[in-house]
């Protein structure tokens, strides 16, 4: 059984929405940011960077969710959750896992950055409106890389729209717009999966003890 370490409302619950759709029973260890628990020794054994999600497997602690999603899949989705290696499919879901982590998640990460979670001195005054520029930007392309396909890939839901969905709800969260209709139909039709209310749901009742 694997261990996840999280905390609600961060992207550990992409690893913990992957778990789901796959039906592997899991233990929830909540890491409660807010006190600081994630720079204690015990845990900076398991993730040297001192951040969530980490996942507890048999080859050891994994982190970087995208990279976890991915693998998950690939070890137990038996081809329904990952395209084949090589397919035309897995082209695409390549593609628009790396363009969702290096363009469309950074705009909203350096928004909350510089925000709240860098030390006061070193938040810029004017990154919301660069990041709010950037967003729009990363919106228009995945926008483009959705088209009127039902999933990222295809006609079949796999781990990318994970990270595509939990991108989108955090956006909505975080008040920005999405501007298109493709990606307001691909995020209620992602975000209304049972997986992730279930994914969702158990973190929010470990965070409460």
């Amino acid at each position: 059984m694997y261990t996840l370490y999280g905390f609600p409302r961060t992207r550990s619950v992409r690893v913990a929405w992957a778990l789901e759709e796959l039906g592997l029973p899991y233990d929830y260890k909540c890491i409660n940011l807010k006190e600081g628990e994630q720079r204690s020794a015990t845990f900076l054994a398991l993730n040297p960077a001192g951040k969530i999600p980490t996942l507890l497997t048999d080859h050891g602690p994994m982190s970087e969710s995208a990279a976890i999603v991915t693998w998950l899949m690939d070890k137990h989705g038996q081809q329904e959750f990952t395209p084949v290696l090589g397919s035309a499919e897995r082209m695409l879901y390549e593609q628009g896992m790396h363009f969702l982590v290096t363009e469309l998640e950074q705009t909203l990460w350096n928004n909350e950055k510089h925000q709240f979670v860098l030390p006061e001195e070193y938040r810029l005054p004017k990154m919301k409106e660069v990041t709010e520029y950037e967003f729009k930007i990363a919106m228009k392309t995945f926008s483009a890389l959705l088209g009127d396909k039902d999933y990222l890939t295809g006609n079949l839901f796999s781990g990318v729209d994970i990270v595509g969905g939990h991108l989108l709800s955090w956006a909505r969260g975080s008040k920005m717009e999405f501007g298109y209709d493709n990606l307001k139909a691909y995020a209620e039709r992602v975000l209304s999966r049972r997986a992730y209310r279930a994914a969702w749901q158990n973190e929010v009742a470990h965070s409460k003890g």
